[in-house]
């Protein structure tokens, strides 16, 4: 067997991204490969197998253990289907998807910890006709989906070429997927392979993968696709415009915090500090003032402007004098003055 390369989801630690084998044609599947009409079944909570693919998988349920021992004894062949429902602990028959995958367990690991962690290839597409039995855990007769030669059409070629510059661009906008993996998809020959490895990374619903390993044929297989590396794509430059967007205002926002202590050190070191207290001195004041809006928003304006000044600045003394006459005037103050001309001439 080949050296395989691992590649662990940073966004959940319980799973793991499928690993490229060395060797292609094994992802492709061995054409003597003899698979038995009955097959033990290994039901997956949240993953979706394709063929081709080799995935880590935790097995946690009792019967699922159970099942993996025994076929890893025997011809290590096993029948693994999704779960239409991942909240169901312990599902039966009707909770499985009809379609899924033959895969050959490769690897069977006993951890420290008391679980077993197991290595798979998946080979061939199968729907299962009867579930044969359900203790100690799920055998199922199974029919095996026969797929056609790799379409040669100038669509589907097409098809072929978009799934990987799409997958390359999303892989170029997403900091939590390796590099490498531009790498892998440039050095993948093999069309359905191409396809069945992409899909396994869809950053979607398992309802979705679902869908497409149930897709027949490769074209269309294709097709559909494509079209969810579209709209992943469209998600992923979204997602990186609104990154760079609130990286820049977090930029700017310290630049500024960083431009004011600067100018708050510059206005220490040349006495500014009396020059600070004047123009508080001049707020408080103003609070008490009843004048027109008109003068009002002059005197602010007047106050913003001297903020901006140095007092050394001779236009600094004007705009100063000027808002502290505007201060002193009597705004809305009024005397009892007697308007009486006979009155005057007498005193």
């Amino acid at each position: 067997m080949p050296q395989d390369i691992f590649y662990l989801k940073p966004e959940d630690e319980n799973e793991f991204l499928p690993i490229l084998p060395m060797n292609e044609q094994d992802a492709e599947g061995d054409a003597v490969l003899d698979i038995p009409e009955f097959l033990p079944i290994l039901p997956l909570r949240n993953t979706v197998l394709f063929p081709g693919v080799v995935l880590p998988i935790t097995v946690g349920r009792d019967k699922s253990i159970k099942a993996v021992n025994d076929v890893y004894q025997g011809n290590k062949l096993i029948g693994v289907l999704a779960q239409q429902d991942v909240s169901i602990e312990e599902p039966l028959s009707k909770d499985l998807c009809r379609i899924g995958t033959v895969a050959k367990i490769i690897k069977l690991i006993k951890m420290p910890d008391g679980g077993t962690t197991i290595i798979i290839q998946g080979k061939k597409r199968f729907e299962w006709l009867e579930m044969t039995s359900e203790d100690p855990y799920f055998k199922a007769r199974i029919q095996l989906l026969e797929e056609e030669e790799t379409p040669v059409s100038t669509d589907f070629q097409a098809y072929v070429s978009t799934i990987k510059d799409l997958a390359t661009q999303i892989i170029q906008l997403s900091p939590n997927i390796p590099t490498e993996a531009s790498m892998i998809l440039k050095n993948i020959e093999l069309p359905a392979f191409l396809i069945h490895f992409v899909s396994s990374n869809l950053n979607s619903e398992l309802k979705e993968k679902q869908d497409i390993l149930e897709t027949h044929p490769l074209l269309l297989r294709a097709e559909k696709l494509v079209h969810i590396l579209q709209r992943e794509l469209q998600f992923a430059e979204l997602k990186d415009k609104v990154t760079n967007k609130t990286r820049t205002e977090l930029d700017k926002q310290q630049r500024d915090y960083f431009l004011q202590q600067q100018l708050k050190n510059i206005k220490e070191e040349l006495g500014g500090d009396s020059n600070e207290r004047e123009i508080a001195d001049m707020k408080k004041k103003a609070e008490s003032k009843k004048w027109p809006e008109a003068a009002k928003t002059a005197f602010q304006n007047g106050i913003q402007k001297l903020e901006r000044m140095h007092p050394t600045t001779p236009d600094y003394s004007v705009v100063y004098n000027h808002l502290d006459l505007m201060l002193d005037l009597p705004w809305d103050e009024y005397t009892q003055d007697l308007f009486d001309l006979k009155h005057a001439q007498k005193v």
